[in-house]
């Protein structure tokens, strides 16, 4: 996998998180908060741990303890940063939530330059593109009483960049489909601690109905299974900041079906002008992240291939 189909395989990525917005409309209200993460997290670690489990035993064996808690480190910042993201949300329709989530392209720069790390020229001029959009889409329909979802958003980003960071460096180290099966079997345990919190009797409390069934199953197979399979063996292949800017894209689609799907799937997104520039800025942002306009990528992945052998 080259870094053109790497940055192909994040925007498939992208797409299959978009669509969480339209599973979570489609879950009861009766059904507690953290039983969807619970339930689709145990279910897509299932989903990889079956046809993959001679892997997943042999890296295991091979890496033993140092694997399992890096992977339990992971699960416990995304199980943070998902509930930050949960309360956030409430304070902000589909459009300027979907805007809010993108934060993490302006706070990983900053965790990259504290570790002393280098951001190519060509990021920095993607993050100011997408800031700028971020920015533009927030700005005229931001209102005082939505600062605190802001903030909570804000920390949900600043945990989120954490675990992109480790992540990339862990999945150039170690199997990705073991890391995506360990993260979320402990993703899952820790969820089910929140469930029980909330609702003590757990799976017999729920309001069992098809509409359920059928939306955790797809929600375990692409968004969970699929989706994060996918993006741990396309973070072998980029750097943190390539996959953050291209994790904006999920701006992109999720203001598409606030636009195109009806009410009663999603809530109606108002595609106003200051949005629509914003969501452009984001694409452009995007474009110039992924394209190698000056060929300097492709030569550095030349010289590495030719190092390596």
């Amino acid at each position: 996998m080259n870094r053109l189909q790497a940055n192909l395989c994040l925007l498939c990525v992208t797409l299959c998180w978009s669509i969480e917005v339209i599973l979570f409309s489609c879950v009861p209200d009766d059904v507690p908060t953290f039983a969807t993460p619970c339930v689709t997290s145990f279910a897509g670690s299932l989903l990889l741990l079956v046809p993959f489990y001679r892997r997943v035993w042999g890296e295991l064996r091979q890496h033993g303890r140092t694997l399992f808690l890096k992977c339990l480190l992971l699960a416990a910042l995304s199980a943070a940063y998902n509930t930050m993201y949960l309360y956030g949300m409430k304070w902000f329709d589909v459009a300027a939530g979907a805007f809010t989530l993108c934060m993490t392209v302006v706070v990983l720069p900053v965790i990259l330059l504290s570790i002393r790390r280098r951001v190519p020229l060509e990021t920095w001029l993607s993050v100011m593109l997408v800031t700028m959009g971020i920015c533009l889409a927030l700005g005229p329909s931001l209102r005082g009483e939505q600062l605190a979802g802001l903030a909570i958003m804000g920390g949900g980003c600043l945990l989120r960049a954490v675990l992109i960071v480790l992540l990339a460096d862990w999945a150039k180290t170690y199997d990705p489909l073991t890391i995506a099966t360990l993260l979320e079997l402990f993703a899952g345990i820790l969820a089910l601690g929140g469930w029980f919190w909330e609702d003590p009797r757990l799976f017999l409390g729920l309001p069992v109905s098809r509409t359920l069934v059928a939306t955790w199953s797809i929600y375990s197979y692409f968004v969970v299974a699929i989706a994060h399979a996918l993006n741990f063996f396309a973070m072998r292949r980029v750097t943190a900041m390539n996959a953050t800017v291209v994790y904006s894209m999920e701006i992109v689609f999720s203001i598409i079906w606030g636009v195109i799907l009806p009410a009663g799937v999603i809530e109606p997104v108002k595609l106003s002008p200051s949005v629509f520039l914003g969501t452009v800025l984001v694409v452009v942002g995007c474009m110039a992240e992924v394209i190698d306009f000056r060929g300097r990528r492709h030569q550095q992945e030349t010289r590495s291939k030719e190092d390596s052998a």
